[in-house]
């Protein structure tokens, strides 16, 4: 197995970033330095970085669904509830895929696989992800089309790729882009509020019976799906529905998540009919100062 492939199974991050670690020369085979990326390691041979023996791990790959009120982290300095709350604390260290801010909720994945983590996020690969939205006001149909033709935001130049109306308040939206809170902002500059994000796909995967704090295993051939860049475009090109025995329930930290009605309230402008709301508002633990929101991120 090449090095960089062997750092990345072994959980020390992509194929790209352990590149880094090999040319900073602190990567040893069988005590001697290497800094050649066309590396093999042999059975048999002891790989160390630093003075740390590495060795490879077994791969996960899972969707979990995360519930709102939990961050996507692996750790939170004022001890916030995280993702990896929710995982089996036996398993090899994993990272999450993409990213779902604390008031979002829905599908995401979680690995220690380099390659399907890169096939997910680099640009090229252009991997769809569906969300059910919820606004604090009707959709107005005109509106459809300067999502779909995009515009600048902090981030970069968002667009959407569909743009669905459901009912009144609430749409399903497709994005192949990951700007920070790209979804909330874009439609904050159409003139409404986001009170809920539910991300309901990735590429050809569905959340299908998942319930919030659920996990499941992904199938060899979803991971090959994804890698390949597959989309399902309609839900009923979907796959079958998950056989019951495959979900896996919830921890009890799952169970104390926040219910939708316990959400931080937002202000709205005085005038409903159309005007852009005033910017919402959110109050920290640690101050009373309040700070802007929305920040950026699907």
């Amino acid at each position: 197995m090449r090095l960089n492939r062997y750092l990345a199974a072994a959980g020390l991050g992509s194929r790209r970033s352990v590149e880094a670690i090999i040319l900073e020369g602190r990567v040893r085979i069988n005590g001697r330095y290497v800094e050649d990326l066309g590396t093999v390691v042999n059975p048999g041979d002891v790989v160390k970085v630093g003075n740390r023996v590495v060795q490879v791990q077994e791969v996960i790959h899972a969707v979990l669904y995360k519930p709102r009120g939990f961050l996507c982290t692996a750790s939170d300095e004022r001890e916030r509830r995280t993702i990896f709350d929710l995982l089996p604390p036996d398993w090899p260290r994993v990272y999450h895929v993409g990213r779902l801010d604390m008031e979002s909720e829905g599908l995401l994945v979680v690995t220690n696989d380099g390659d399907l983590s890169m096939a997910l996020t680099h640009p090229k690969f252009k991997i769809e992800k569906e969300y059910e939205v919820t606004l604090d006001k009707p959709f107005n149909p005109d509106h459809r089309d300067k999502l779909l033709r995009g515009f600048h935001i902090e981030g970069g130049r968002a667009k959407m790729e569909e743009v669905d109306i459901i009912s009144p308040n609430k749409l399903r939206v497709v994005l192949a882009q990951g700007i920070k809170r790209q979804i909330r902002i874009m439609m904050y500059e159409c003139g409404y509020e986001v009170e809920n994000l539910r991300r309901v796909r990735i590429g050809s995967i569905w959340i299908d019976k998942l319930r919030a704090g659920m996990w499941r295993m992904l199938s060899p051939k979803d991971v090959a799906d994804l890698k390949a860049g597959r989309s399902a475009r309609r839900r009923e090109e979907s796959h079958a529905p998950l056989p019951r025995e495959e979900v896996i329930r919830p921890s009890s930290a799952a169970k104390e998540a926040p219910t939708r009605g316990s959400r931080p309230q937002t202000r709205r402008s005085a005038d409903s009919a159309g005007a852009r709301p005033e910017r919402p508002w959110r109050r920290t633990e640690r101050s009373s100062t309040p700070r802007r929101a929305p920040r950026r991120d699907a």
